[in-house]
């Protein structure tokens, strides 16, 4: 944990994984934990969690991201933790939602509920990985659809990711939450993907 290079963004409201978001979609404040680069040693880290079944490496990551968020003006109104949801083929692959345990991990933190019943994802689609924004963007249009609206009415919530590159799916989840319910969305991911 000391040597997680953190980015610090959770106290600084117009940092880079903010200005993602600029002009595409009503995000309220963005963040992530961690800068993520290729060849770092916190990609394993991720593999794991993803594809090697280490749901725990997420828990205690999020309690962690947490414990900052936790003491950030900027994320004291959150009301609801939210994670990006799985297609239930792609979750009965893996076995569990890589975004849920993070979220659980945060909630643990924060003292604030996941709700994983409102945003579910109802078209399952082929992995973001090699695809440029545009390409994302076009696989995930209309992947998402909102159950439970109540829930969630009228709050603040945190939408949750692993990692954040172009944005696509957050932007896509965002606009479905916005469009479907009066909430306001807030976005935290673990990691930020950059290329320096």
């Amino acid at each position: 944990m000391y040597h997680i290079p953190r980015t610090r963004f959770w106290n600084w409201d117009d940092n880079p994984v903010s200005q993602i978001f600029w002009g595409r979609v009503n995000v309220e404040h963005a963040c992530s934990f961690f800068y993520f680069r290729k060849g770092s040693r916190y990609r394993k880290l991720l593999h794991m969690l993803k594809y090697q079944g280490r749901e725990d490496i997420g828990v205690f990551l999020g309690r962690q991201f947490g414990l900052e968020l936790k003491s950030s003006e900027l994320y004291k109104p959150i009301t609801a933790i939210i994670p990006v949801p799985l297609h239930p083929k792609r979750f009965k692959e893996r076995g569990y939602n890589q975004a849920e345990a993070i979220a659980r991990g945060l909630s643990e933190a924060m003292g604030v509920p996941v709700v994983t019943d409102v945003l579910l994802r109802n078209i399952y689609t082929q992995t973001q990985t090699k695809k440029t924004r545009m390409e994302r963007m076009q696989n995930i249009a209309g992947a998402f659809t909102i159950c439970n609206p109540e829930k969630i009415a009228g709050g603040h919530v945190l939408l949750v990711d692993d990692v954040i590159t172009t944005g696509a799916t957050l932007e896509t989840c965002t606009q479905t939450l916005i469009d479907s319910v009066n909430v306001k969305v807030s976005i935290g991911t673990l990691a930020y993907a950059t290329n320096t």
